[in-house]
């Protein structure tokens, strides 16, 4: 399903610019910096429902992120692992139709192409701690 990767990929993108300049949630849930291409609509409402989730939830997104930093504080954190982290987490809190394993491969895999060179291994380790503590 290379649309949900896609899809991932434009949530997180959206979850860092709203880190960044916090612009209005419907601006931002328009994804108005892609060019328009036929047949993404389906794609764009993952991300949608992506970014609106992680967003409401953001309190307790980030609590759990923080509850499994280990030696770090959130602010601190690069603001693509952030977004990475963020999207994830709420995918493993709120999305059990998808499993756990696929959550974390996908933000594992988005960590290795936007992170820095480590950052996989500390997405990995953090949202791992995350899945253990939610399945529990």
């Amino acid at each position: 399903m290379a649309s949900r990767r896609k899809a991932r990929i434009y949530a997180m993108q959206a979850l860092y610019s709203w880190d960044v300049g916090r612009p209005p949630r419907d601006e931002l849930l328009e994804f108005s910096w892609l060019d328009p291409q036929p047949g993404r609509e389906e794609t764009l409402a993952f991300s949608r429902l992506l970014v609106s989730g992680a967003l409401e939830h953001m309190e307790e997104v980030d609590a759990q992120i923080r509850d499994h930093l280990d030696h770090w504080k959130i602010e601190r954190l690069a603001k693509v692992d952030l977004a990475i982290l963020r999207l994830a987490t709420y995918s493993l809190l709120f999305q059990r139709d998808i499993p756990a394993s696929i959550t974390i491969d996908e933000a594992v895999g988005l960590a290795r192409e936007f992170g820095a060179d480590e950052s996989y291994r500390f997405v990995n380790g953090v949202l791992d701690a995350i899945r253990k503590a939610c399945s529990g």
